[in-house]
């Protein structure tokens, strides 16, 4: 992914269609010159709708778009014709996008299927045309409903990315080159932090043709949860992973406290994270020898499947692929 083509956040204006006012008419015709009341109902004002669809992996189509604006229902006629409605608008949104108000941040709901519909704002109900007013005690009703007002609010679409694995760690841990070299996905690798700017997501292939999705997400500092460094802003796509394979270099000072930082960087953010399985791998271990790993597989944490792994070398990398698969596919 591009990092100018990729946008996970977009806010925009939605106006829905006003509904059609009801008609106020009577029969008229060659054979009946006093006829009762026959107007129509006014129809309903066009909604804007999101719709799911798992060909899109960004929000760039909406970006400048700021406005959204759906068509009004058309009156009610004589003859007990309804008037049209008004044509929805519909929104294409990849898997994984979430519709929240603006300014209150209330989470409307979520598209997670191919196809899946839901109206992001309703338009308006048209009104009733005089017929339905008719009754025994009012037999020439000369009135209608006006058509409900639509409605002008703006809206909030975030996208998390839909995974099986997401990749944590701090920047310059080797998620990239790991993404690299197990998948296809070609992300941008260079020896200084933050070279991964936007989430990468790739398909690995695993034994007799099967596959799962990892996520390469942004590197991870220290008070990511309060929006330092990249922060929040990728931090979301991690809640959609189903595993998270944390990664530490093992020329890193002390794995185990960079490991809790990132755990804690999780749990600040969203405890719920810490509910998912996870699998620690110490990247980088073509540096070590025996004696080293040895020594080092003292100091690991505690209660998290470990492996060492080299991406240059392919060193555990079938191991690691085992170990994700395992993990996924528990009950």
């Amino acid at each position: 992914m591009a990092s100018a083509n990729f946008v996970d956040y977009v806010k925009i204006m939605c106006r829905s269609g006003k509904g059609g006012a009801g008609s106020v008419h009577f029969l008229r015709d060659k054979l009946t010159a006093m006829g009762g009341p026959d107007g129509g109902d006014g129809g309903d004002g066009g909604s804007i709708v999101l719709r799911g669809n798992k060909q899109l992996w960004t929000l760039l189509h909406l970006k400048y778009r700021k406005h959204v604006i759906a068509k009004p229902g058309n009156k009610g006629e004589g003859g007990n014709r309804s008037g049209a409605d008004g044509k929805d608008e519909i929104l294409e949104v990849p898997l994984g996008t979430i519709a929240r108000g603006f300014p209150s941040n209330e989470l409307l709901f979520e598209i997670t299927g191919h196809g899946e519909e839901k109206v992001l704002l309703a338009g308006g109900r048209g009104g009733k045309g005089n017929n339905f007013f008719k009754t025994s005690t009012l037999q020439t009703p000369r009135f209608a409903q006006p058509g409900e007002p639509g409605l002008e609010e703006w809206k909030v679409l975030e996208l998390k990315l839909l995974a099986d694995v997401g990749l944590v760690g701090f920047p310059n841990a080797g998620k990239s080159t790991l993404l690299s070299v197990v998948s296809a996905a070609k992300p941008e690798i260079a020896d200084y932090p933050f070279t991964t700017l936007v989430p990468n997501l790739g398909i690995v292939a695993y034994r007799d043709k099967r596959s799962f999705v990892m996520a390469d997400i942004p590197g991870i500092i220290e008070g990511a949860h309060k929006g330092k460094g990249l922060g929040l802003r990728f931090l979301r796509h991690i809640e959609r992973n189903s595993v998270l394979l944390f990664m530490i270099s093992c020329d890193s000072a002390d794995v185990n406290k960079e490991y809790k930082i990132l755990l804690n960087e999780l749990k600040l953010y969203n405890p719920e994270l810490l509910d998912k399985r996870r699998v620690l791998a110490v990247t980088k271990s073509d540096l070590l020898d025996k004696e080293l790993m040895k020594e080092m597989k003292k100091e690991l944490p505690k209660k998290i499947k470990t492996v060492f792994i080299s991406s240059v070398t392919a060193k555990g990398i079938d191991e690691l692929k085992d170990l994700l698969w395992s993990e996924l596919n528990k009950d």
